[in-house]
């Protein structure tokens, strides 16, 4: 007979885990990033090098060739951003002034209309935007002065993703033998269903953000925002963030076009602009592209993505998503974990729904018979 716990027990091994895991998250964070963003990348590539394998090609030649298709992409839009990044650097005094320009007229009117002293506005927004651009300019030099430590894990990462490709079939058999012999058939099925949804998902969302890129740039050269390039491809790189990133990216080129344009017109055309492709994004692009793979509700889609904001900054917000859709599919099929499992998506099945009712029929009975 198995050792019953009190309930108080429980939860603080789970409290103990939950602390003792976090820690080593963040203590660990620049040796473990890269390796589960790497391991986001091979799942992207997957697709791309069983096709290649079908087609008779060698897996050692058809990992390189998808990593190197990935690279180039990604240089190519690191590329334009720096070359466009230079440009802003070298123009930023004279975005400066027009700022405090504009700040001036801002002050003035919010005088004329609310009777806010000028003086402590102008000394207000001038001292936010003088640190604001302060800031921009060495976060632009510390980006061309990249430490050898950041340098040294982009450059792993390509070699991360090449071994968890290649080595694949080893990691399938070694997680099938560590289970027990009865949970080999659920686990495989498991992993099976992980496998085809993570790399559509995705896949799917780079896709979105690729085409974004293209939309908002065009979008902000044609109302005549100037760096239109830069802070369109900027943009939409947020998007790999669900939820906060339209409009995390969409900050940047409002506030730009607030402070450096030549009329506030310039701003709020900006953000009709981003409210249209807002709706483009969820209502064409996202349903067609990525569709309903990870099925994880939006209030703890949105609680997640703060964790692992909190965690990893970045790159955990990007990553915790296709991470918590695995851990979710590993629910769906464990007995004592399915509650959990409804309780995070989106959506329940029709099993789900039916398992409810017999759990509610269940317990009137129960309490047709204790009454």
């Amino acid at each position: 007979m198995k050792p019953q716990f009190p309930s108080i027990i429980k939860l603080t091994n789970i409290l103990l885990f939950a602390i003792l895991l976090f820690y080593v998250l963040i203590v660990a964070r620049h040796f473990l990033s890269p390796i589960v963003l790497a391991m986001v990348f091979a799942f992207m590539l997957f697709p791309l090098t069983r096709f290649l394998e079908r087609r008779k090609i060698p897996r050692v030649l058809a990992n390189l060739i998808g990593i190197l298709i990935l690279i180039s992409i990604l240089t190519v839009i690191i590329h334009l951003i720096f070359r466009n990044a230079q440009s802003l650097l070298a123009d930023l005094p004279n975005l400066k002034a027009q700022a405090h320009i504009n700040i001036d007229k801002m002050t003035e009117y919010v005088y004329e209309n609310l009777g806010v002293s000028i003086h402590s506005q102008k000394k207000f927004f001038k001292d936010t935007i003088g640190g604001l651009f302060q800031a921009g300019g060495d976060f632009t030099n510390s980006i061309f002065d990249a430490t050898t430590g950041t340098i040294f894990k982009l450059g792993i990462l390509p070699v991360f993703m090449f071994y968890m490709l290649l080595y694949r079939d080893k990691l399938y058999d070694f997680i099938l033998m560590s289970v027990p012999e009865e949970k080999i058939k659920i686990t495989d099925k498991i992993i099976k269903e992980i496998t085809r949804i993570t790399p559509r998902y995705i896949g799917g969302v780079f896709t979105v953000v690729l085409i974004l890129c293209v939309l908002n740039s065009i979008g902000l050269y044609i109302i005549g925002l100037k760096y239109a390039l830069l802070f369109g491809i900027l943009s939409a790189l947020f998007n790999f963030i669900p939820y906060f990133g339209t409009w995390i990216g969409a900050s940047l080129p409002f506030t730009f076009a607030l402070l450096t344009g030549d009329s506030p017109h310039l701003a709020l055309m900006v953000l009709v602009l981003f409210v249209i492709i807002q709706f483009t994004e969820n209502n064409i692009l996202t349903p067609n592209i990525t569709g309903g793979y990870v099925s994880l509700n939006p209030f703890f889609t949105i609680l997640i993505i703060i964790i692992g904001g909190m965690v990893w900054s970045i790159i955990g917000m990007f990553v915790i998503v296709p991470i918590m859709a695995m851990v979710k599919i590993i629910l769906d099929h464990s007995k004592n974990y399915k509650p959990l499992a409804m309780l995070i998506g989106i959506e329940r099945s029709k099993v789900q729904k039916a398992e409810a009712r017999k759990f509610r029929r269940l317990l009137t009975i129960k309490k047709r018979k204790i009454k």
